[in-house]
């Protein structure tokens, strides 16, 4: 006896109880819309119109150059995190690695280093500590999320043992100014971290997207023995992925300490949480192999917009910390939306007495 099979409630043909079905095909036919970088786009204007209706300075070309200005070094480091994710790992020995190079920077010049071998020496240093997360994760197989971790605590340790209590504060003018100024001809709203941003989002935005390496990250984050058999050298990608992290970080850490005039061990703590957030917002997948760049450029302008409008509102800024951490929940839950969206659907079928597959006689 044959028995009618209902099939399982999916969003291309029905949807929550009281709520209209999708038309079919409109997937196909619009696929941009039922992208999250779309959703981000929407979520940024309605930042922007609350921010401007709270403060009517949100939009000035004074406070656009302070949120870049202020966020700048962050949504740098989002950059290698986002390609790394992708990628299947995690690197969370990024802010101590920009508070490395930051006292590695003062170190140097308080013994009269030029300021060019400096550069050199830090770009070394960078490169070498990514390549030592890389090597672990890759070579000995360890958890990348252990080995970050682990990793941010020598770092940072490090950079206690090159300063200590001590604070070097004579950098040149030259130098400093570039952390606070604006970009020529930008009518004072671009700083010079937020050029830099740009520059390398387009950079790490055609490697992903247009390149055969991007594709090979996102094989990689798929299943990493599928690319294997396919003839990807995954090691080799991934160690390169942490060295470009480690090498962009440490740059981050001289743009930091620029800003700030400052060169002290604690520069940068905490800095890696922001980074996670804006990547997740943006749409990057912790378990690898969705993500996109325009993502978390979007994320990073929802993450500061938020951060900048609550600043313009005198909102408590000791309780800063909750943005990033009520980012990251959304950017958890919103993804499985549509799983539970489903198994929602699924439950009011049964409760209404449909018959399932599985339990017909």
């Amino acid at each position: 006896m044959q028995h009618d099979i209902v099939p399982t409630p999916s969003l291309s043909d029905t949807g929550l109880p009281g709520e209209p079905a999708l038309p079919a095909g409109l997937r196909e036919r619009l696929p941009w819309v039922f992208r999250w970088e779309t959703v981000l786009l929407l979520i940024v204007v309605v930042i922007g119109i609350i921010g401007t209706s709270a403060s009517p300075q949100f939009l000035t070309s004074y406070n656009l150059f302070n949120l870049g200005l202020s966020n700048g070094e962050i949504a740098i480091m989002a950059l290698p995190m986002t390609l790394i994710i992708i990628s299947g790992e995690i690197d969370l020995s990024v802010s101590s690695t920009l508070g490395m190079s930051s006292c590695l920077l003062g170190y140097l010049w308080a013994r009269h280093w030029p300021m060019i071998a400096i550069f050199v020496v830090i770009a070394v240093v960078g490169l070498a500590a990514g390549a030592f997360n890389g090597l672990l994760i890759t070579r000995l197989g360890l958890p990348s999320l252990a080995v970050t971790i682990g990793t941010l605590t020598l770092y940072a340790g490090v950079a206690q043992i090159l300063l200590g209590p001590n604070t070097v504060a004579n950098f040149p003018a030259a130098y400093t100014n570039l952390g606070v100024n604006a970009v020529p001809g930008t009518d004072g709203a671009v700083s010079y971290s937020t050029l830099i941003f740009v520059v390398l989002a387009v950079i790490f935005g055609v490697v992903l997207h247009a390149t055969g390496v991007g594709r090979s990250i996102y094989a990689m984050g798929a299943s990493s023995e599928a690319a294997l058999f396919a003839g990807i050298r995954v090691k080799r990608v991934k160690t390169v992925l942490f060295m470009v992290s480690g090498l962009v970080c440490a740059f981050a850490g001289v743009l930091y300490t620029f800003r700030l005039s400052t060169s002290v061990a604690n520069n940068g703590v905490g800095l890696e949480l922001d980074v996670v957030a804006i990547v997740l917002v943006g749409g990057v997948s912790i378990f690898g192999g969705k993500g996109s760049v325009p993502g978390v450029v979007l994320g990073v302008l929802a993450f500061a917009g938020i951060q900048n409008a609550l600043l313009l509102t005198n909102f408590n800024q000791e309780a800063s910390g909750i943005v990033a951490g009520g980012l990251l929940l959304v950017s958890v839950f919103l993804p499985n939306a549509t799983s539970l969206w489903r198994w929602g659907a699924a439950r009011y079928r049964l409760r209404a007495g449909a018959p399932r597959a599985d339990r017909a006689p």
